[in-house]
């Protein structure tokens, strides 16, 4: 019987989009759970050591992050193994140097490098639109955040751009007919195109 999270992963079974290679061990670093899923996200650990290159090996990537070297979105993280996702930006001030995380055109994770005024915001995918306690309008995007009193304009699916510093909203884009979209799931995984068509299915709750 399972207790507790599971923390182990076999590489043959990790994401394709990590890109690592069959014969370099049994097993593969495993996200924690944290703001993105475990397969539309990719550990800290493979960041700093399999794509930017700053360590060797996993030792040397715990003795970097120990050292609070590395903030993901303007906040440090000192676990090796935190989930990195797509557009989050990762910073590290002794070399002056910011990175997003995007995918290529076949789906896999690069690195991309930024300057320091784009590494101040992100743009995040509006997932759910609720209402909390009290009647405050709140809005969760695709990073797990909860943000209060959103513009009432802003729907679900629609993009925002979400200043870290400032912790607020700067502007919005709809998803609609015309506009220039990345696809961030399925066999188009990573592919930009502007959308010319929107299909509605109908469902039960119609």
């Amino acid at each position: 019987m399972a207790r507790g999270p599971k923390k182990h992963l076999k590489r043959l079974r990790a994401p394709k989009s990590w890109l690592l290679n069959k014969t370099d061990g049994v097993f593969a670093p495993r996200s924690r759970p944290g703001p993105h899923k475990l397969r539309e996200s990719l550990p800290l650990v493979l960041v700093l050591r399999n794509r930017l290159k700053y360590a060797l090996n996993y030792e040397e990537t715990k003795k970097i992050t120990h050292q609070r070297l590395i903030k993901i979105d303007h906040r440090v993280r000192t676990d090796p193994n935190f989930a990195t996702g797509i557009m989050d930006v990762i910073q590290i001030d002794r070399v002056n140097e910011n990175f997003r995380i995007l995918y290529d055109v076949k789906g896999r994770f690069v690195c991309h490098r930024i300057t320091g005024a784009e590494a101040a915001f992100k743009l995040c995918k509006v997932t759910k639109k609720i209402t909390g306690p009290k009647g405050v309008p709140m809005i969760i995007t695709s990073d797990a955040r909860t943000i209060r009193y959103p513009d009432p304009m802003i729907r679900i699916n629609d993009t925002i751009v979400y200043d870290m510093k400032e912790k607020a909203i700067k502007d919005f884009m709809s998803l609609e007919v015309g506009n220039l979209c990345m696809v961030t799931g399925g066999k188009n995984l990573g592919r930009i195109g502007v959308i010319t068509t929107r299909d509605h299915h109908a469902g039960g709750f119609d």
